[in-house]
């Protein structure tokens, strides 16, 4: 393991040297853009891999990158001591290649993906998936100049909308996951809309096995419109979901789920906020869906205080499953959440909860930050159980009316070496409340964790 990290460490080091430029990396990779390079004549090796002349016209050109993440966790009491009571410590290894290559209105962007948990019992799907074709997608432009682009683009892709509560690359769990479907995004200066029909992957384990998933499908309409007065920005989308076998507390089989819901934001300046609302309705077997969240997302940071401090506040009121014994569920589905929805080590899902979430944040030196969050969970309602980032029902709720779920207190050191290598340290406690005593073993959990991440 140490060796691995120090693999990490050097070619961060190397590739900071290397570069002339600070490259900036995006959260979706298929956005980054290094064309600033064609006309710099004195290109380093490094550099010359991030833009490469196909030709004398400058809408020909080739750029490969890519990611090596080593993360260390250590882990006492998984599932609250029912999976085991001991401690465990294992090592997720992530590496991404992608190559993307344009020749004029055409453009595909490929992407190979290697997952690895070492010495971690029983691992996932999401923490193990040895090699895939992660992404392979077509893009034609039908405008694309300084003021807007119309693209359709078809094949397995990323996405990634909003905060990501409902639709994202999954980048904490070590595996991400793609989509494969076709889109057709618009976007200017002021706003943006796509309209999409996907098949979300489901990782298997092993080598070129994710094959098309055809028992789920994801489909649906995301806008942003940017300087919007008083508010700054707004989303508005639609989003629709069919599975062909879902479990909930209250239900299993086929289900088909309609989202509409809207998202004001703003996240430039001293403030900042995060409201979201959506409802959700549908039918899986029998019954109908009635669902709904409201999510407040708020910070101040004090910028003429010493190390910056940011002070947040994040409260979520997510609906649960109210009556066993009707034909309704309201059990809240948030589809393709960012897998560690609450910390690192992802325990609990957005559904069927309310929770409460102070945080503050410094920037201790202007590479080194430091955060401190505490969450307190309940039960929405008494009648649901409690489920995982996944859905996976983790716990019923018909044998219990006990609602204190618990609390979790998580800090964290980030450190950015460079704009190629960051280092992490994150910690965290969840004291076992009432609810996780009386349907499990209710033992306190903790884990650590150690990432080391580098990317060109």
């Amino acid at each position: 393991m140490k060796n691995i990290f120090r693999l990490v460490l050097l070619l961060g080091f190397v590739f900071s040297v290397k570069a002339q430029q600070k490259p900036v990396f995006q959260k979706v990779r298929y956005d980054d853009d290094f064309t600033y390079l064609k006309e710099d004549s004195t290109k380093n090796l490094y550099e010359k891999i991030k833009y490469i002349p196909l030709g004398k016209n400058d809408k020909f050109y080739a750029t490969i990158g890519g990611e090596i993440r080593e993360q260390y966790t250590y882990t006492v009491n998984d599932k609250w001591g029912d999976e085991t009571d001991s401690g465990d410590g294992y090592l997720l290894s992530r590496f991404l290649l992608n190559a993307d290559v344009h020749f004029g209105i055409f453009r595909t962007f490929v992407e190979l993906q290697s997952s690895l948990a070492n010495s971690k019992i029983d691992p996932s799907p999401v923490d193990e998936n040895k090699l895939d074709l992660h992404q392979a997608f077509l893009d034609v432009d039908f405008i694309r100049n300084e003021n807007q682009q119309l693209t359709f683009r078809i094949g397995r892709q990323e996405m990634s909308y909003g905060s990501q509560r409902l639709i994202s690359v999954r980048e904490r769990p070590n595996s991400r996951i793609s989509y494969d479907g076709a889109k057709l995004f618009f976007k200017n200066k002021n706003w943006q809309t796509d309209a999409f029909y996907t098949h979300p992957i489901a990782n298997v384990p092993g080598v070129f096995n994710d094959d098309f998933n055809d028992n789920a499908k994801l489909w649906g309409s995301y806008t942003v419109i940017h300087k919007v007065p008083f508010i700054e920005n707004i989303d508005l989308y639609y989003l629709g979901l069919w599975k062909n076998r879902a479990v909930f507390d209250d239900a299993i089989g086929k289900e088909t789920r309609h989202s509409f819901g809207t998202r004001i934001w703003k996240s430039k300046g001293n403030w900042k906020y995060d409201f979201e609302g959506l409802y959700q309705f549908g039918t899986i077997e029998n019954k109908t869906i009635s669902a709904w969240t409201l999510s407040s997302n708020t910070s101040y940071t004090f910028e003429n205080i010493k190390f910056n401090p940011e002070l947040g506040l994040k409260t979520e009121i997510i609906s649960g499953d109210k009556n066993s014994d009707d034909n309704r569920l309201e059990t809240f589905n948030p589809l393709y959440p960012k897998g560690a929805y609450f910390g690192l080590v992802g325990l609990i899902g957005p559904s069927n909860l309310i929770d409460i979430h102070p945080s503050i944040a410094l920037d201790l030196t202007d590479k080194l930050g430091f955060g401190i969050d505490y969450d307190i969970f309940w039960r929405q309602t008494v009648s649901d159980g409690l489920y995982a980032p996944n859905m996976q029902l983790l716990y019923s709720g018909k044998d219990t009316t006990e609602r204190f779920v618990g609390t979790q207190l998580i800090s964290n050191f980030d450190y950015t070496v460079n704009p190629f290598l960051t280092l992490s340290v994150e910690g965290a406690w969840f004291n076992a409340g009432s609810f996780l005593k009386e349907v499990g073993s209710g033992k306190d959990y903790f884990y650590g964790a150690l990432t080391a991440q580098f990317k060109f």
